[in-house]
């Protein structure tokens, strides 16, 4: 691999390296120590990332005192929310793919000794962790952490996602437009990942689970005091990791992946995490299908012991002060591979031992597994002939009377002709909702289908009619869903070939999908599909790239040569 940049700047040969650092202003004590980079996503268009800037500054006062030099350098995020629109959010998912290698670049190029991962939100935690493995070099993912709840809105603090429930209420005629008017300056009070147990603050939580984010860390809320003091503290133990020789890939293994997709279960934690467990799994050569097994595995034995925002009115920081990720895996430890290494530099089994919650533990969010919420099954994998390859739910999020659910199938190829229906009240009780071709080559980028689940919300829909798609959704959804089916419609996968009227099966108990029509029928269909296979939307770019290259689903959903 050769000399890292801490080795090279000792090297009397490498005077015109020095030279280009020293005019930046650097000295010779600035560059004596190990190089650390800080890997930042900071941007005035993500609030999850807006106080990325400021948590830069702490993280280089702890790598200084500890005898490291710091070099900052930026690194693309898109935000999901604000990239809504039919071709906008098609990019948030390539994105990731993208994140990891803007990173690998960077940290190989210039060779650097350590990483500092400062970033947020749904698919930059995920890509920045995809670096880290790949890299292999010593590392610490540091989150930008939730932003606080809103007013008070239907029974719960509000967020900003409140605001897309109350268009399907002023729909349905429940509210006033001066509503939404107040809720679009009341439901986001401050910066930071938005303040639900979506994928952004799942993410987060994924990485403190897998050893990545130092103890604690995950939750605090952004604009907190105590998430600059621990980005100092990431900031100093980067240098210790970096003379200890500790890497990535002695944190990021099999067993701490184990561990991750067991707190995902135990918390009911977006959907999406499976998706980017797999593809941080590739980077270290775990293939899919273990990946796979290994969910089936967690979600059966794994008690549900957190509810959370969207399945109840506790948020972020309500979860932050009943103990976190810490207190999750101190009840879950008979069933965690308590030796893994962590950032910390020391085990999963220390830190737990070790690790003070600041404030009370609160009983009403983080159960123990001797009185959980449910008995097991947060996330579900589930198959049939709609969903031959898998498609995932989320039972932790669903109310019991949806956790079987027939119903006739009511289709659209794209979610904008789904919206404009539901938006039109054609969705009736009793409907399966299929939104197709969004998947990841199909899409392109495998859009999220939030914004149907939440005018379904708000049409008082939620607990009566089931969406099933080749998208993804966000982890703010409720209500009986079923999202990455695989193949996908792109793919010819069965879920193209259903019509208006077929009856459409969900059994999350039996961890089935299936449309009730003969396997002659569905034969013969394929048949007819593969006969008018549609092109690929884009041809160039960004998408065009990913359309050509994404795996399913199933995989990872990565673009894979």
């Amino acid at each position: 691999m050769g000399f890292r940049s801490s080795e090279i700047l000792e090297d009397l040969m490498f005077a015109e390296n020095r030279a280009i650092l020293k005019s930046m202003g650097c000295s010779n004590e600035d560059i004596k120590g190990p190089i650390i980079g800080i890997a930042n996503s900071w941007s005035e268009l993500v609030t999850g990332h807006y106080n990325l800037r400021s948590m830069a500054g702490f993280v280089k006062k702890g790598i200084y005192r500890a005898g490291g030099a710091a070099v900052e350098f930026g690194v693309m995020g898109c935000c999901d929310q604000l990239a809504q629109g039919h071709n906008g959010m098609k990019y948030i998912l390539p994105s990731r793919d993208l994140i990891a290698n803007d990173i690998e670049c960077m940290a190989e190029a210039h060779r650097l000794d350590g990483l500092v991962l400062l970033g947020s939100c749904d698919k930059i935690i995920p890509g920045m962790l995809m670096a880290a493995a790949r890299l292999n070099i010593p590392t610490i993912m540091v989150v930008g952490g939730p932003m606080l709840g809103g007013v008070y809105f239907d029974g719960r603090k509000s967020d900003a996602t409140s605001a897309s429930e109350a268009v399907g209420m002023l729909n349905a005629g429940k509210i006033t437009l001066k509503t939404i008017e107040n809720l679009e300056n009341t439901a986001a009070p401050s910066c930071g990942a938005c303040s639900f147990y979506g994928t952004a603050n799942s993410m987060g939580c994924v990485a403190e689970a897998l050893g990545m984010s130092l103890p604690g860390t995950a939750l605090i809320p952004a604009t907190f005091a105590e998430r600059f003091r621990s980005s100092e503290m990431a900031g100093r133990h980067i240098v210790e990791l970096v003379r200890k020789n500790i890497k990535s890939r002695d944190i990021i293994t099999q067993s701490s992946l184990e561990n991750a997709a067991s707190v995902v279960m135990a918390t009911g934690a977006s959907t999406n995490c499976l998706i980017h467990l797999s593809a941080i799994a590739n980077e270290i050569g775990i293939p899919p299908s273990v990946m796979l097994d290994m969910y089936d595995k967690v979600s059966e034995q794994v008690p549900t012991i957190v509810l959370v925002n969207p399945a109840s009115k506790y948020n972020m920081e309500d979860f932050y002060m009943a103990g976190g990720v810490p207190q999750v895996m101190k009840e879950l430890k008979t069933m965690l591979n308590m030796h893994c290494m962590t950032v910390s530099g020391k085990s999963l089994s220390e830190n737990v031992k070790k690790y003070k919650n600041l404030y009370k533990i609160n009983r009403n969010v983080i159960k123990t597994i001797k009185t959980p919420f449910a008995s097991s099954k947060g996330l579900v994998v589930l198959r049939g002939n709609l969903a031959p390859n898998t498609g995932i739910a989320k039972p932790s999020a669903m109310d019991p009377s949806m956790l079987h659910f027939t119903g006739p199938a009511r289709v659209f190829d794209c979610e904008e002709d789904a919206n404009r229906a539901i938006l039109a009240k054609r969705i009736k009780a009793g409907d399966v909702l299929v939104i197709r071709y969004e998947g990841p080559k199909g899409g392109p980028g495998m859009r999220e289908m939030y914004y149907a689940m939440k005018l379904l919300y708000g049409q008082g829909l939620s607990k009566k009619v089931a969406l099933v798609t080749d998208g993804r959704f966000s982890g703010t959804n409720n209500g009986c869903f079923v999202g990455h089916i695989s193949p996908e419609a792109a793919e010819g996968g069965p879920i193209s070939i259903v019509k208006d009227g077929d009856l459409i099966s969900i059994n999350i108990t039996n961890k089935t999908l299936n449309m009730l029509v003969s396997e002659e029928e569905i034969s013969r269909r394929i048949l007819e599909w593969k006969a008018t296979k549609r092109d690929r939307k884009y041809s160039s770019g960004v998408l065009g790239l990913y359309s050509k290259l994404a795996t399913s689903a199933a995989e990872g959903a990565m673009m894979k040569v």
